[in-house]
């Protein structure tokens, strides 16, 4: 936890958790013969980390019949304690990758544990289907290794930071390079219009790119006063795709605007094989499918190779009347006479629903 002061010269402070942390390593010899009822368990002998005495409790065949399936365990304090003890852990099979282990330990919840006995209930605890457990190469010989990381908070102390960092603004430096167009290398002309912009960036964000301004499309892409001329786009859209090229996010579009936007957009995406760009626009166009656009929205999808957008029009229209309403529609119709094999494609899917 950090605060910093507002207006004028910026301080820091922090509050750091004083912690113990360490490893339990459990390893369940004859796992098919640990076969004992849904919700019964088998419990390790105590062992010490952190400070403090704990053990593990092995449910074979999951903690409660939601769970039946699963492998469920559970840390449990294993002694008497005056003040209440507050700890995180994670189990996972002995074996797993480094970061991996650390990732779920600091996803972990902090649990008070306030006397013996105590532990942290969770009734749907999944640490591992029995069958991928049957399957996975950390059966051996009939037995596994289950290891649980333990952090212990002790309590929290106050620390002066002496050096205050401000986070990393790259995304805004690059939108200002873009909009004062300084260092500036290539001009481009959209629909009567030019805009500057920086040939390194652009070829470090599209193959495209790459290729018009450095690779041997280069020559036939300028005319003789080095304008690369871009033809079939508007300049909006144009410019909303530089502006991703360059920060990594779209501009602030109007919302009654924001689908016709995205359907242009993500042309220009696919025209630039900018893969993350046509993502975001397929995402964003899943929000707009209804019976006056689904026409058009599978159209696009089709013709550009955007398989999640597809299916999301197709599921639409698996409602009968969301299908007779699209039907009845020019859309549809239009649909049907310039792509009979996706109009048929729909008529298969509407079968089988």
């Amino acid at each position: 936890m950090a605060s910093s002061g507002a207006g004028g010269k910026s301080s820091r402070s922090a509050i750091v958790a004083n912690t113990a942390s360490g490893h339990h390593l459990l390893t369940i010899h004859g796992y098919s013969c640990t076969n004992v009822p849904t919700g019964q368990k088998i419990s390790s002998q105590p062992f010490q980390l952190g400070g403090h005495r704990w053990r593990i409790d092995y449910y074979p065949n999951g903690i409660t019949s939601a769970v039946a399936d699963y492998v469920s365990l559970s840390l449990i304090l294993a002694e008497d304690v005056k003040a209440a003890v507050k700890a995180k852990h994670s189990f996972c099979l002995a074996g797993e990758p480094e970061e991996r282990k650390v990732g779920r330990l600091r996803s972990a919840p902090v649990v008070t544990y306030s006397s013996r006995g105590c532990c942290f209930f969770n009734r749907y605890s999944t640490f591992i289907r029995r069958e991928d457990l049957l399957k996975s190469k950390n059966l051996k010989n009939d037995s596994f290794t289950v290891r649980c990381d333990i952090l212990v908070v002790h309590g929290y102390r106050a620390k002066e930071a002496y050096v205050s960092v401000p986070p990393c603004d790259l995304r805004g430096d690059l939108r200002k390079l873009l909009e004062t167009e300084k260092g500036t290398d290539v001009v481009f002309e959209v629909d009567g219009e030019t805009v500057a912009a920086h040939r390194c960036v652009l070829a470090a964000r599209s193959p495209v790119f790459a290729a018009e301004l450095f690779g041997p499309m280069k020559e036939g892409k300028a005319d003789e006063g080095g304008i690369v001329r871009v033809e079939d786009m508007n300049v909006e859209v144009f410019k909303a795709l530089l502006c991703f090229a360059y920060t990594g996010s779209l501009p602030e579009m109007h919302k009654e605007e924001e689908d016709i936007t995205c359907q242009h957009l993500l042309v220009a995406a696919d025209r630039f094989d900018m893969g993350r760009l046509k993502l975001i626009c397929e995402e964003k166009l899943c929000g707009y499918i209804d019976v006056g656009t689904v026409a058009t929205i599978l159209t696009l999808a089709e013709q550009h190779h955007c398989e999640g957008l597809k299916k999301a029009c197709f599921d639409f229209l698996a409602a009968p009347t969301n299908l007779r309403a699209a039907l009845a529609s020019d859309g549809l119709q239009h649909l049907s006479a310039s792509c009979p094999s996706l109009m048929a494609e729909l008529m298969a899917r509407s079968l089988e629903h």
